[in-house]
């Protein structure tokens, strides 16, 4: 299992990015797909998550309305579009698989997701 984020960078205040996560390794159409963020010197944040169909998708507070996540699962990939952007966004954003199949977890709950990709830096300058 191998997951891969890209897409991070320097940005000035209220500029966009785009986030992929690459997969392979597993059948993408049975797991969900969680986003998390790590600023420095804080913990580790679920930001997103994305169920397996891509019918659903969740939130943390703090990027509701800003964030979206999407997926491709005929690409293995996963989105996340990230708008609005504020210096607080800034941290190292990782994608994250859970140890099992569905979308029955505690989304924003690190433990519950047993691989992890390199994560990919997002700065936001003001």
């Amino acid at each position: 299992v191998q997951l891969q984020a890209s897409g991070g960078g320097l940005v000035q205040v209220g500029e966009s990015l785009r986030l992929s996560c690459a997969a392979s390794g597993f059948t993408m159409d049975d797991y969900a797909i969680g986003w998390f963020r790590q600023a420095p010197g804080k913990e580790r944040e679920g930001v997103a998550m994305i169920t397996n169909s891509g019918h659903r998708t969740y939130y943390a507070d703090s990027v509701k309305g800003r964030f979206t996540v999407s997926r491709d699962n005929a690409r293995n990939t996963v989105y996340m579009q990230m708008n609005s952007l504020k210096p607080e966004d800034t941290a190292v954003y990782y994608c994250a698989r859970p140890s099992t199949p569905g979308n029955r977890l505690l989304w924003g709950v690190a433990a519950e997701y047993e691989y992890w990709g390199r994560g990919t830096l997002v700065t936001v300058s003001s």
